[in-house]
């Protein structure tokens, strides 16, 4: 052991819980090493100071608790509406730009379209689909003929182009 310094032992465990060969062991190597012996003085100069401060306690004083939760409560608050405001700031460009994009989207897609083709839908609905609801849903037009002509498929492709350009 002499040749080993002691101080990995005496990290490894409290000096009250080290075995008396132990101790041994330290004081013959603490006679030889300078250094190992500031280790073992050390240790147990803090052993005895924390033996003599554990039996203190510590009050803190009157209203301590009164004034530590009030500047709580008051940190509390201004930083609420502190950061409502941080908030408000940061998402008030986008929000208010997608409440107008919104609006927008909504007048062209349903006043827009409703002015420009009011009557127009209807008659090219009915040169596209030459059945009605009811005749396809209820099988009231009679006899269905399954062969479409080439005439019926241009006139429903480019029907709606020959009306347009009219």
């Amino acid at each position: 052991m002499s040749k080993n310094h002691i101080i990995s032992l005496i990290e490894s465990a409290p000096l009250a819980s080290l075995s008396e060969s132990d101790l041994n062991s330290i004081r013959t190597h603490t006679n030889d090493c300078v250094e190992c012996r500031r280790a073992f003085e050390a240790t147990q100069i803090s052993m005895l100071l924390l033996k003599k401060r554990t039996p203190e306690t510590f009050e803190p004083p009157p209203f301590f608790h009164t004034r530590v939760l009030a500047a709580l409560r008051e940190r509390q608050t201004v930083g609420d509406q502190w950061g409502w405001t941080k908030v408000w700031r940061a998402a008030g460009t986008l929000a208010s730009s997608m409440v107008a994009t919104v609006a927008a989207l909504a007048v062209l897609t349903l006043v827009i379209p409703a002015s420009q083709t009011g009557s127009k839908t209807q008659d090219m609905t009915s040169s596209l689909n030459p059945y009605s609801a009811e005749e396809v849903l209820l099988d009231q037009g009679g006899a269905v003929n399954d062969q479409v002509s080439e005439d019926q498929i241009l006139n429903a492709l480019f029907g709606a182009e020959d009306e347009a350009a009219r």
